[in-house]
């Protein structure tokens, strides 16, 4: 996948984010948004430092990188369940 599509896919990412929060009212729904997709990218960084001392790494590839930024937190943890049962 070029990376010009990879830039296009979380650009429009950001701006459903921005949509869905400015939908539920916040303040800054733009700032919210990108805390979203930083959150989901952190989460996955968290789980493979630890992975030294729980036994637990998720492979870092594109795929992995795209669910975290657009499922966040949630998306981490269903990779997570799905990597314990597959």
């Amino acid at each position: 996948m070029p990376w010009w599509e990879i830039c296009i896919i979380l650009f429009c990412v950001f701006i459903i984010f921005a949509i869905i929060h400015y939908k539920g009212k916040n303040k800054r729904p733009f700032k919210r948004a990108l805390i979203s997709m930083i959150c989901g990218i952190v989460t996955l960084l968290a789980v493979n430092l630890t992975g030294s001392f729980t036994g637990v790494v998720l492979p870092v590839s594109l795929l992995s990188l795209m669910i975290s930024v657009i499922g966040g937190i949630p998306g981490v943890t269903l990779m997570l369940a799905l990597s314990l049962f597959f």
